[in-house]
Parts: C-alpha cells; sequence; structure tokens
C-alpha cells in the first residue's frame, strides 16, 4: 500500500431532525482495499454521498493527494477520479448495455454507435459478463445489472472506487470474479473503498476497516487486529448474542394433532419458467426456499402469492381451496408477501414512512373506507417503536431512510395488515448485522405465536438459523427438501449440486 490518495478530515452533515455526521475522519491509501463498516444509519451512505458530491457537506474539507478539493457533484468526483457503484443500481434499464456503460462520458463515443459497442463488448468479455452490448439493461438480471454497472466503474480512470454493496445480488462465482476484479485494481494503485454487510467478504479481500455508528466515527483499524467479534461489538455499541442460538429465544409453537397446514400448493407453476412444484407450512412454522441465485426461489414464492401468472396448479388456504391468481387475493385470504426488491417492488419513495405503512392495509379496506389520520398516526407510531425504526418522524420521506430502515417500515407495511402467512423474500439483503439479528428474533417470536412464514435468504447461516425445513431449488426445479439433522451447509450444497455429501 502506498501514500494516502484520499483524507477526508471532521466531515459534518446534517438533516432535518439528524445528525448524519459529526466530524467524521477516513483515509484511504494507493493499493488499498478499505472497508467501510457499521450498522444502517451509522452514516457510510452519507459519507460516501458527501465524497461523490451527491450531498454538499457542512463542515470539514476532502483532500486527493493532499491537495483540497471541492466536489459539488457526481460530475467533479468523476472527474476527479473517483468512480462509484451504489447498492441499488442506478442505471437506465430502457437504453441497452452499452449506453449504460458510456453515458455521460465523451460524447463522440456515444455518437459513434460501432466503436461504443464495440469497446462496450471488449469490456464486458475481459470480465466474462454474460450480457450483450446492444443489449436492453432491462432484459438483464439484476446480478448481470450490477456486474455492468461495476463494469462501467473500473473502465474509468478512476484513483478511486467506491463499492456501495455490490456483492448483495451476486452468487459466490460472481463475487470471486469481483474480488479478482478488485485484486487486480489493487495492484494497479487504485485505492478501494468497500461497503458490505457480508463480514465473511470483509476478512476475505480487504486491508483496513473504518466503523461509523451514530453518524460517529469509532475508528480505524487493520484486518489483523479486529476479529470478527470485536468488529460486531464496535459496530453495535454492545456485545453481540450468540446467533447460533437465537433459535432457543423463543419458545415453540405448540402444534395441535390433525392440524391443517395454513397453505398448500399442489402442481404449481408460473409465467416465470417455475416448474411444477407441490407445497406446504403449518402453523408456527419458519420453511424456506434455498438454492443458488437464478435457481427459482423466488419465482417459487411469487407463484404462491399471485405476483406471477400461473400456469398450472391448486392451493388451498386453511384446508379450503382458493384461487389466488394477483396480489389483492392473497392478500384477502391472510397471506403477505415482503419482495425481493425492495427499491422497485417494495417502497413508495416520495411517501411518508406513516403512508408506506398503511399502504397495504388501507388497500385491503378498498378506496372508499378510509381511516382517518390519527388512525393512520397511530399505526405508524406503534410499528415505528415496536421494530425500532430510526426516523425522524412519521412524516419523513421513506427514500430517506438507511435500507435497513426502509426494509422495516415495509415489514410493518405487512403486519399491520395481521397475516396468518407471511412470505419474506431477502428481509436482510443489504442491512446491518443488528438488524439482521433483529429481524431474525422477530421471525422466530411470531413464529412462536402461530404464524406461518416462508424465510428466503442468499445466507445459508441465515437460513439454517431461523427454518426448521428448507425447500432445495436447482434450475427452477425443486430437488429436495430437508428437515431436521439434514439442515447443514454440506447436506444444502449437496443436494444443491445433485450429489451425496462425499460429492459423488
Amino acid at each position: 500500500m502506498g501514500k494516502a490518495v484520499l483524507k477526508m478530515r471532521g466531515i459534518d452533515k446534517v438533516f432535518p431532525g439528524v445528525h448524519a455526521l459529526q466530524n467524521v475522519d477516513f483515509t484511504l491509501c494507493e493499493g488499498e482495499i478499505h472497508a467501510l463498516m457499521g450498522e444502517n444509519g451509522a452514516g457510510k451512505s452519507t459519507l460516501i454521498k458527501v465524497l461523490t458530491g451527491v450531498y454538499t457537506k457542512d463542515e470539514g474539507e476532502i483532500l486527493l493527494n493532499d491537495n483540497a478539493v471541492s466536489i459539488r457533484s457526481p460530475q467533479d468526483a468523476q472527474n476527479l477520479g473517483i468512480s462509484t457503484v451504489y447498492q441499488e443500481i442506478t442505471l437506465c434499464p430502457n437504453l441497452s448495455v452499452a449506453e449504460n456503460m458510456f453515458i455521460g462520458r465523451e460524447q463522440k463515443s456515444v455518437r459513434n454507435w460501432k466503436k461504443m459497442n464495440e469497446d462496450a463488448g471488449k469490456i464486458l468479455d475481459e470480465l466474462a459478463i454474460p450480457a450483450k452490448p446492444a443489449q436492453q439493461l432491462a432484459s438483464c438480471s439484476i446480478a448481470v445489472q450490477q456486474m455492468v454497472a461495476i463494469a462501467r466503474a473500473v473502465d474509468m480512470d478512476c484513483k478511486v472506487l467506491i463499492l456501495d454493496e455490490p456483492t448483495s445480488s451476486l452468487d459466490e462465482q460472481e463475487v470471486e470474479k469481483l474480488f479478482k476484479l478488485m485484486r487486480d485494481l489493487k495492484a494497479k494503485g487504485v485505492g478501494i473503498i468497500f461497503v458490505t454487510h457480508f463480514l465473511d467478504q470483509v476478512y476475505e479481500v480487504c486491508d483496513k476497516i473504518t466503523v461509523l455508528r451514530d453518524g460517529q466515527l469509532v475508528g480505524e483499524y487493520e484486518i489483523k487486529d479486529l476479529p470478527r467479534v470485536q468488529l460486531v461489538s464496535k459496530m453495535l455499541g454492545k456485545e453481540l448474542d450468540d446467533m447460533s442460538d437465537i433459535k432457543s429465544e423463543n419458545a415453540s409453537y405448540e402444534k395441535k394433532a390433525n392440524e391443517t397446514p395454513v397453505f398448500t400448493a399442489t402442481n404449481l407453476s408460473s409465467t416465470e419458467a417455475v416448474h411444477p412444484f407441490d407445497f406446504h407450512i403449518n402453523k408456527g412454522e419458519v420453511n424456506g426456499f434455498t438454492g443458488l441465485l437464478g435457481s427459482g426461489r423466488s419465482e417459487c414464492v411469487r407463484a404462491i402469492f399471485g405476483a406471477d401468472r400461473n400456469l398450472s396448479g391448486e392451493k388451498t388456504k386453511d384446508g379450503k381451496q382458493v384461487k389466488i391468481s394477483k396480489p389483492i387475493d392473497a392478500m384477502k385470504k391472510g397471506i403477505a408477501y415482503l419482495p425481493e426488491d425492495r427499491k422497485v417492488d417494495g417502497i413508495v419513495g416520495d411517501l411518508s414512512v406513516r403512508e408506506n405503512i398503511v399502504l397495504a392495509y388501507q388497500v385491503l379496506k378498498g378506496a372508499l373506507h378510509p381511516f382517518s389520520k390519527a388512525e393512520a398516526y397511530k399505526f405508524a407510531d406503534e410499528y415505528i417503536k415496536l421494530l425500532d425504526i430510526k426516523t425522524a418522524s412519521a412524516d419523513t420521506p421513506i427514500k430517506s431512510l438507511s435500507g435497513g430502515n426502509q426494509q422495516k417500515v415495509i415489514l410493518a407495511r405487512w403486519l399491520l395488515t395481521h397475516p396468518d402467512y407471511l412470505i419474506l423474500d431477502e428481509p436482510t439483503r443489504g442491512i446491518d448485522v443488528g438488524t439482521k439479528v433483529d429481524i431474525q428474533k422477530l421471525v422466530l417470536k411470531l413464529a412462536s405465536e402461530g404464524m406461518a412464514i416462508t424465510f428466503i435468504s442468499s445466507e445459508t447461516d441465515e437460513m439454517l438459523r431461523t427454518c426448521s425445513r428448507l425447500i432445495v431449488m436447482r434450475d427452477r426445479h425443486v430437488v429436495g427438501e430437508l428437515t431436521g439433522d439434514d439442515l447443514n451447509q454440506t447436506k444444502i450444497m449437496s443436494t444443491i449440486a445433485g450429489g451425496e455429501s462425499d460429492g459423488k
């Protein structure tokens, strides 16, 4: 690692009702991969947005190669050699892959379509990204869109590369490709700021860690000097409970003899190429779909909820056959669904926290039966307190909240409808360790009270901590079901691979 390429000193940023950053320092060296860690709301994204000109700092200074710089816009940051890939994909889905890679760059390159596509093709091939230059970005998977965003950033002549949760939508092989790219850039002297909630990834690829908490600097540490348990403790400001014992903290639901399943599906398939599958869930059970990215996990629960059109199959709710062809049908049957992509399918960014919380309940009541503003505030305040949602007030626009708190608002929205079957698709993606633990504990508490819950996560450890039964997916087929002693990493991986645990 070389000299400091970036220094941020005494950075302050205040929003109405929130002191987001308080006298924060941050240093990045040439050829260094530096993790920026902290819970949601700790100030990580705010610090990044100050560095990239999205926000204007209220106090402090920024130095590049020891020269003070003024960054008033993302274009200023780009011109100074600061490239960013944000947690939420910020590309234009209606444009081609090549257009997205070169938009905002030299105009002559954009006008020369043939050269632009050729240049984009070389970059895509070099990074082994399965997309074509002329392909519309919207036709690509979320994972491929994320890789295109990364390709766009690294193709620029960057001195500082900021990766804000870049791996949240990538599978293991794609993460390895990204890490290889990061190490190559590090060897060329590029300083990389890596924001992630995956602790394993931090310890695999990073050199240093800076921890923020509640908008303040906790400290900067060499990776070798900060064991994981200490990192988590510094992020939370307290000792972390043993996550492996989460299940033991809640009493199990006492199932009655011959109790009817809450929901069943037989021979169910959908327009999203999910092969026919059978499914059931009992009262007080937490089960889940597991498999690699693209295996069909999300497509299965979308078929159950009626979010994708069903091609075949029958469904029963509490033993009675039901027709669920669209989400409102499922909602009226007491089924709730927290979607995988909170930005696209979850939050309504311009509405307040209060309006987002009461949205589903109002839909159920119908437009002709609105509840009063006082009732809306009562519901919102109740769930803000219950889920410890960090917001200045119930009237704060949800888009100004951190990702983890946005997720809690969506969870509050569905809990307000009092479902007896709750589907959670990646409820902890891109959120901090502490909030993950809170959500896992809440899931098991709700199950202990009798709610049926389907839980999907790309983190196998998280599935094992929360689920008592796992449905294993591969290539949009159900290839196995695991319970009891078979609920372990080895058995899951061997089932996905199509062999036994010894690798045969």
